[in-house]
């Protein structure tokens, strides 16, 4: 190829050579962390990951690999990755509003593409609040809000073990020690915790989508006198109300009012369904009228 063909080169479909009724199905997004490609593939191209890997590579200069995955599964949120060009290697480290997470793709979570709801969490933050963040990872939504905003303490809670360890790595790549204490632990255990140290917390994060409704109760457990409950699921429009309603019902069982919700939709997910953030206002039945702040 010489280099006046090369620099006309807008994407990486330019390069391959596929039958027309395949063309189409290649994939139009795909995520970049670090610089290692992630990528979802139609079943009828698999045959074809080799030459769509390294297409990739050849338009994108700064990428050291191209990872296939299937979808992320169960509650340490891990998946299987398998790489189809570059170097054989998983780890990176991704930057991010000025902030650097090592992360491993294979054996933890991390999604790019949340990155402004976790500068919107981060702006949400008052002084000194107490924070949980009971599915971490990497600890990307704790750690911004250490360095950007003015909490208290945040505690970030993970099952997955691989994800602790990088959580601990990030905290101090990113200078945030005396703000952040990362906790190996099932999200189950959140009261039993706090109760330990005498804290409950004024804002909780819960991003675990398929999961986050079976852990609510939990939630709820740890709930300061108010707090701000920022809630992650994956639904169809058409289920949003009923979750909604299920929501309140649980804190109910716990004499906790939500008296607001702030439904916003992050993504595209599937067809029809949706990555949903939900900002929830909980008040316990014992608290006083006015808010604090």
């Amino acid at each position: 190829m010489n280099k006046r063909t090369s620099n006309k080169l807008n994407s990486y479909k330019e390069l391959l050579n596929l039958p027309d009724n395949l063309r189409d199905k290649l994939p139009t997004s795909y995520d970049v962390i670090g610089n290692i490609i992630v990528l979802k593939l139609n079943p009828e191209l698999i045959s074809y990951k080799k030459e769509i890997g390294l297409s990739l590579l050849k338009v994108n200069k700064n990428i050291k690999a191209v990872c296939l995955t299937q979808p992320v599964k169960g509650e340490l949120r891990t998946r299987n990755m398998e790489t189809i060009a570059g170097e054989n290697s998983t780890e990176t480290i991704h930057k991010e509003f000025g902030l650097k997470f090592k992360v491993d793709v294979k054996k933890t979570y991390f999604s790019p593409r949340l990155s402004n709801e976790r500068k919107h969490v981060t702006e949400l933050v008052k002084d000194g609040e107490t924070i949980v963040d009971m599915f971490a990872g990497v600890a990307p939504f704790s750690i911004m809000i250490a360095k950007y905003a003015n909490p208290k303490i945040v505690y970030a809670f993970d099952k997955n073990k691989d994800a602790v360890k990088y959580a601990k790595d990030n905290v101090k790549m990113n200078n945030v020690l005396d703000k952040v204490e990362v906790i190996h632990t099932d999200a189950k255990n959140s009261y039993d915790i706090l109760n330990k140290k005498r804290e409950r917390a004024d804002r909780i994060i819960m991003n675990l989508p398929f999961s986050s409704y079976s852990f609510f109760k939990y939630a709820l457990e740890i709930t300061a006198s108010f707090c701000t409950i920022h809630y992650y699921d994956i639904l169809r429009e058409e289920d949003i109300d009923t979750r909604l309603d299920n929501l309140e019902k649980l804190a109910r069982d716990k004499e906790i009012n939500l008296p607001s919700f702030n439904v916003r939709k992050i993504k595209t997910y599937a067809p029809r369904e949706f990555y949903i953030g939900i900002d929830i206002t909980a008040k316990r039945n014992n608290a006083d009228v006015a808010q604090p702040g």
